[in-house]
């Protein structure tokens, strides 16, 4: 089970789109986060490379040197 606090406005909003198509908040806020919980994983996952890459503990690899590794010199 999940609960979730949301700003008034969204509460708003959300009650007003459940009232108008008949569906649940509940199913509202479902939708949501399966449509952006990939994204939020890419954005948490790039911002901790990020940190690596400038404390050392990791270092990025030139796009030719990929393509290069892949077979797919131009």
């Amino acid at each position: 089970m999940l609960a979730i606090r949301l700003p008034g406005e969204i509460e708003t909003r959300l009650e007003a789109l459940a009232q108008a198509t008949g569906r649940t908040k509940t199913f509202y806020a479902r939708e949501a986060i399966l449509e952006h919980l990939d994204d939020l994983e890419d954005l948490y996952l790039a911002e901790q490379r990020l940190i690596d890459i400038r404390a050392g503990r990791s270092q990025t690899v030139p796009l030719e040197e990929v393509m290069k590794r892949y077979g797919m010199e131009s």
